[in-house]
């Protein structure tokens, strides 16, 4: 697994030592970063939920974003994140690692303003209650003008609409769909 382009472009990323983790692939990363590299400037913050090997923060940062913060219930997940990001020389203060479900992370840090946010569970799990969570009136945790990125199996269908937040595209790939959120 490496980093596909930008300041990282080209490094190599440590993967896995067991079968748990389901990293993107390079082709439908390209093609996320693709779809969204307009939405990405200096000043851009980006939140990788279920973050794995933090491939996706880390491919943000790489593009330009301002920081990430990525978020994992697995110590180990968040131990590979940390060797990853010290592996290529990330700067600390670009960069938090919470070791957190996405649901009690969204529910906490709902200030967080966010302009990207890339959400990528574990294919059978309830996307729901992180989607509900993030489409409240009151939730803040996605800028006004940021978008939601949700990874997920692409027989599962996800709503259209969730509360403030409402899907404007989809990208399929095999078995792999990506839905892109924004707020109403």
């Amino acid at each position: 697994m490496r980093i596909i382009s930008g300041l990282y472009g080209g490094r190599v990323l440590k993967s896995p030592s067991h079968n748990r983790i389901r990293p993107t692939s390079d082709r439908l990363r390209e093609a996320l970063f693709n779809i969204i590299s307009a939405q990405i400037e200096e000043d851009t913050k980006f939140l990788d939920l279920c973050a794995g090997t933090g491939a996706i923060g880390i491919e943000a940062l790489s593009r330009g974003c301002r920081s990430a913060i990525f978020v994992d219930v697995s110590r180990r997940a968040c131990s590979l994140i940390e060797e990853n990001l010290d592996l290529i020389k990330v700067p600390e203060e670009q960069t938090e690692v919470f070791c957190s479900s996405a649901e009690k992370y969204v529910a906490k840090n709902s200030d967080g303003n966010c302009d990207l946010i890339f959400y990528d569970p574990p294919y059978d799990h309830d996307y729901s209650n992180v989607l509900k969570s993030i489409s409240e009136v009151d939730n803040n945790i996605l800028a006004k003008s940021g978008i939601l990125i949700v990874e997920h199996f692409a027989k599962s269908v996800l709503p259209y609409e969730v509360g403030e937040i409402r899907r404007w595209r989809i990208l399929k790939q095999g078995e792999t769909s990506v839905s892109f959120y924004e707020k109403n």
